[in-house]
C-alpha cells in the first residue's frame, strides 16, 4: 500500500514538473531567442571573402595625437564606417564628447561635414585635388 501511495505521489510530482518545464519552453518561445540587449565593444561585418565592410566601435581618447589644423589630442570617439570592396571608408560617421563629423566618399572626391570645431564646416574634395570650404564664424 505504501508502495502505491510512494508511486502516486511521484507521478504527480513529475506531472507538475513537466507542466511547468512545457510552460516556461512556451513562454520563452515567444521572443524567438533574441536577446532584447547586446553589448559589446565593437561590431564588425563582413562579406564572403572575410573582409570587413562595416564596424561600429569605440575608439580610446588619444591626448598626443597631432589634428591637421596643428591642435593637439582627439577625444573618445564612436565611429561607424561602411567599407567598399577595396578598403575604403566610403561612409564614416563619428560621435565625440565635444561634437560629431560625417565624410561621404567615393570615386570623385568626398563631402565632409564636421561640427566638431569652434567652426562648425563643410568641406567638398574633387579628387583632382579642388575643394570648397564653407565655414560658420
Amino acid at each position: 500500500m505504501k508502495t502505491q501511495q510512494f508511486t502516486v505521489a511521484l507521478t504527480a510530482i513529475n506531472l507538475v514538473v513537466l507542466l511547468v518545464v512545457l510552460f516556461l519552453i512556451s513562454s520563452s518561445s515567444k521572443s524567438d531567442g533574441v536577446p532584447t540587449v547586446v553589448k559589446a565593444r565593437a561590431f564588425e561585418l563582413v562579406d564572403a571573402q572575410g573582409r570587413v565592410r562595416a564596424e561600429i566601435k569605440v575608439l580610446p581618447a588619444e591626448p598626443d595625437f597631432k589634428m591637421p589644423d596643428g591642435s593637439k589630442g582627439y577625444p573618445e570617439t564612436v565611429i561607424l564606417r561602411l567599407i567598399d570592396s577595396k578598403g575604403g571608408p566610403n561612409v564614416k560617421l563619428a560621435a565625440t564628447e565635444d561634437g560629431s563629423g560625417l565624410v561621404l566618399g567615393g570615386d570623385s572626391g568626398y563631402v565632409q561635414v564636421l561640427s566638431r570645431s569652434k567652426n562648425p564646416s563643410v568641406k567638398l574634395h574633387a579628387k583632382s585635388g579642388k575643394e570648397q570650404l564653407i565655414e560658420v564664424e
